[in-house]
């Protein structure tokens, strides 16, 4: 039997309800992305911060940001975004200061200073 003759024989609730649950399927999914997508933009904001601020490299302000987030227990996302915040003037929470200023001076380089 062709799939065209099989979809004759199914009923059209069946196939309305797959629809829909498929529409519901794509739609979760596109949240997700557009999610991922706006923290993967704030963390490489934060990255771009920190490499200036820090004078460090692209690389060690992922790295300086992961470790913050781990001796933390803030997820990467969060860290990022209080560090965006930090930048346009807010106060940063007195355990991401601390932690994010330790993880700066374990990856400072030794000509970096005043």
């Amino acid at each position: 039997m062709t799939s065209s003759a099989r979809r004759s024989t199914e009923s059209p609730q069946t196939t309305t309800d797959e629809l829909v649950a498929e529409l519901r399927r794509v739609r979760a999914e596109n949240r997700q992305l557009k999610q991922a997508l706006a923290s993967h933009a704030a963390v490489d904001q934060a990255i771009g911060v920190l490499t200036v601020l820090g004078r460090i490299s692209p690389a060690d302000g992922f790295t300086v940001l992961r470790e913050t987030s781990q001796h933390t227990n803030v997820r990467l996302s969060v860290v990022a975004e209080y560090l965006l915040d930090h930048a346009r003037g807010a106060p940063l929470p007195a355990v991401l200061h601390g932690e994010l200023h330790a993880a700066l001076s374990r990856h400072a380089s030794p000509h970096t200073g005043p």
